[in-house]
């Protein structure tokens, strides 16, 4: 029997035992942890209910297990993975769940249209200086919507809002063009994002190491934090629900 099969079999003797379900099944790294499993690192959700995904979990930010549960849809530390890609790579994601990676806006929609989530953008320098910002909303659409950002109630933590001009728009790539600007935003910053006319946060734009004004704009650049000409050494997006 193909484990295909065994699943298709086991999941409606779940039905009605959602304790059961979440420890087999669960949909975000706040299962797992609730599952007993409170080590940061590579696990696997089910965000669509019965087609795996591997993630980074990040069970302890701050050195705090309790402020843990985070689950990373976005990660870059090294410059190791090229993020300038074209719309269905950025839809069913890409990287290394150890290092760089973007998870998938598909896998983002199916978490967020279950439960309600805050998001953490996490920074850090290269002379190890961090900060990061807080929302306590963030859901993304559907494709049918262009896979539209949802998100508000900013708290600073020190990086400042470059999230909020973002709020409402549909996600561009170099090769789906659904931005507010009459430029391609994607092609424009080399990079992939929620672009309105165009940004103050380019997470997934070139990796800079560090300070670099040579071209504007285009690097891993959070600009309430450093401005526009330089990118952080790391920079991650990760999301968590909330009661």
């Amino acid at each position: 029997m193909t484990l295909r099969v065994f699943l298709a079999l086991l999941l409606p003797l779940l039905v009605g035992s959602s304790s059961a379900s979440q420890e087999l099944f669960p949909t975000d790294c706040s299962d797992i942890y609730a599952n007993g499993q409170t080590q940061s690192g590579v696990y696997t959700i089910y965000p669509a209910g019965g087609t795996p995904v591997q993630v980074q979990c990040d069970m302890g930010c701050d050195g705090q297990t309790k402020d843990g549960n985070w689950t990373v849809f976005q990660r870059r530390m090294d410059g190791s993975v090229n993020f300038y890609r074209p719309w269905e790579q950025y839809k069913n994601g890409f990287g290394n769940k150890s290092g760089e990676y973007w998870l998938g806006l598909e896998s983002l929609y199916q978490l967020t249209s279950k439960r309600n989530y805050e998001l953490r953008v996490d920074l850090e320098d290269f002379e190890g200086v961090t900060a990061y910002a807080q929302y306590s909303t963030f859901s993304v659409d559907s494709e049918v919507n262009g896979y539209k950002l949802r998100v508000g109630g900013f708290i600073n933590r020190g990086a400042g809002d470059s999230l909020g001009l973002h709020n409402g728009q549909k996600f561009s790539t170099f090769d789906k063009d659904q931005d507010s600007n009459y430029i391609n935003c994607a092609k424009t910053y080399l990079g992939a994002f929620w672009y309105n006319t165009c940004h103050q946060a380019n997470p997934n734009g070139i990796y800079l190491w560090g300070k670099d004004g040579t071209h504007f704009a285009i690097g891993n650049v959070w600009y309430t934090w450093k401005g526009y000409d330089y990118g952080p050494k790391s920079i991650s997006m990760k999301i968590r629900p909330v009661a």
